[in-house]
C-alpha cells in the first residue's frame, strides 16, 4: 500500500550515471587489511553509503519531506539512511539512525547489524521508521540498473547496479587508452515536488565523483 501511494502521489524523476569505481573497490580491499576492521564484513556498499551522506550534505533537498499540514518542504538536519534488504519475508528497509555522524567503522558495523537482523526476520517497526533517504542494491542479483520508487515520506532513493569488469577509456590525449576497470551504474529517483533536476543531478554526480575518487569526499 505504501509503495502504491508513493508511486501515484509523488511525481518521480529518475536519472542514471555509469562510473568507474575501481578506486572504491581498491579502498574496500585496503580497509579489509586494517586492524580495526577485522571481523567486520565489508563491501562497496559502505563507501556508497558514506558518499550518499556527503552528497546529502551538499544537496539537502534530497534529505527532506513534504509537510502536508504546513504545505511546505521540511529539510532535515540528520540522515537516517535506509538500506533495502531482501529477506525470505520480502523486502524490508531498516535505517541507520544518524548515519551522517558515523565514522566509517561505525557505519560498517551498523550496516552489518541491520542487514543481519532483517535477514533473521527480527526487524522491528522502529528500525524502519523515520528514514530520510534510501539505498537499494540490485547489483547483488546481477542486475545493471533499476528505477526505484521513493519510500513514502522521503525525497529520494539511490539504486546501485552490479559492479563488473568492463573496458573503459582512461587517460587523456596521447595517454588515452582502454583498460579493464570496475564499472557500475547508479540511478537516483526523486520526488519532483521537492527536488528539481539540477539538485538531483548534482547529488548523483557527487556520489559518482566520490566513488570514482574516494578522496574527493574530503572536499565536499
Amino acid at each position: 500500500d505504501a509503495m502504491v501511494r508513493s508511486a501515484f502521489t509523488a511525481p518521480h524523476v529518475t536519472e542514471w550515471v555509469t562510473c568507474d569505481v575501481t578506486a572504491t573497490m581498491e579502498l574496500v580491499e585496503r580497509l579489509r587489511d586494517r586492524r580495526e576492521f577485522r571481523g567486520v564484513k565489508l563491501s562497496p556498499l559502505l563507501v556508497i553509503a558514506k558518499a550518499v551522506c556527503v552528497a546529502l550534505s551538499r544537496v539537502p533537498q534530497l534529505n527532506a519531506y513534504w509537510d502536508e499540514a504546513a504545505q511546505e518542504i521540511a529539510t532535515l538536519h540528520y540522515v537516517n539512511l535506509g538500506i533495502a534488504a531482501a529477506t525470505p519475508r520480502g523486502l524490508v528497509v531498516p535505517n541507520l539512525k544518524g548515519a551522517d555522524a558515523m565514522t566509517l567503522l561505525e557505519m560498517a558495523q551498523a550496516i552489518n547489524a541491520v542487514v543481519s537482523t532483517a535477514r533473521d526476520g527480527r526487524t522491528s517497526p522502529s528500525d524502519m521508521a523515520g528514514g530520510t533517504f534510501t539505498i537499494t542494491n540490485v547489483g547483488t542479483f546481477g542486475v545493471d540498473a533499476g528505477t526505484p520508487i521513493v519510500n513514502p515520506g522521503e525525497a529520494g532513493i539511490l539504486c546501485i547496479g552490479q559492479s563488473a569488469r568492463r573496458p573503459w577509456v582512461v587517460g587523456a590525449g596521447r595517454d588515452e587508452r582502454i583498460e579493464p576497470r570496475w564499472v557500475t551504474t547508479l540511478a537516483v529517483s526523486f520526488d519532483h515536488r521537492l527536488v528539481d533536476g539540477e539538485q538531483g543531478s548534482v547529488f548523483l554526480s557527487t556520489v559518482a565523483q566520490i566513488l570514482t575518487d574516494p578522496g574527493l569526499g574530503l572536499l565536499f
